[in-house]
């Protein structure tokens, strides 16, 4: 099946922006089986999940994207891995309605924010997010996040960068959310321990009721 061409967001870039840093989560779905996609975001929306991340090195992700719009329209659905311009084009193409990028380039800035799309942007050192910031980038997705730990966030948010919305990313689950929360990141970015293949109808359950969980937790904080 074709991509669907959504040609025009129905929410400002400062609109998705605000609604990534109020739902504080940002689910990672990167497979290798582009029919593992559906039945994992069904799993996300049935728990309460308000935005996904598809990446850019999964199977149909442009497909699964444009899918997930239609099937969900109160879901945010973004596109990550985007490394390069030609990405974005394709991702907002295919109707993302944000970006996420592992790496820190003021150009993919720049693109997303001719196209009024709101950009994740990767950083890791205090140079990346300097660079990040100065670029205008949305959020800034701290990554990797679990090499260096929640107490090198807290030496980057409680002290030369403030005002910096930090989503950290990389080796957090359920067992660590609320400690990177209290470190001083605004959302964070959950994948693999979240966004595993579902085979069964019990499987589901599981999954839905351990995202819920999260969910509920990030409410209540």
């Amino acid at each position: 099946m074709p991509n669907k061409q959504i040609s025009q967001p129905e929410l400002s870039r400062e609109d998705v922006r605000q609604r990534l840093i109020r739902d504080k989560l940002i689910v990672i779905i990167r497979v290798t089986d582009p029919y593992e996609i559906g039945p994992i975001i069904k799993c996300m929306f049935d728990a309460g999940v308000g935005a996904v991340e598809i990446t850019s090195n999964t199977p149909g992700y442009q497909e699964a994207i444009t899918q997930a719009r239609a099937r969900y329209p109160n879901m945010l659905v973004g596109a990550g891995t985007i490394t390069e311009p030609g990405l974005v084009e394709e991702a907002v193409k295919a109707g993302a309605q944000f970006l996420v990028t592992p790496n820190t380039c003021a150009e993919l800035v720049r693109c997303a924010h001719n196209v009024n799309v709101p950009i994740v942007m990767g950083a890791l050192t205090p140079t990346d997010v300097t660079v990040a910031n100065r670029a205008h980038a949305d959020i800034v997705k701290l990554f990797p996040a679990g090499s260096i730990g929640c107490d090198y966030l807290k030496s980057l948010a409680s002290g030369p960068f403030l005002t910096t919305t930090f989503f950290p990313v990389g080796g957090i689950d359920e067992h660590n959310f609320e400690q990177w929360m209290q470190s001083g990141a605004a959302g964070v970015g959950i994948g693999g321990a979240l966004a595993g293949p579902v085979h069964s109808d019990e499987e589901a359950r599981a999954l839905t009721a351990k995202v819920r969980a999260i969910v509920t937790r990030l409410k209540i904080d």
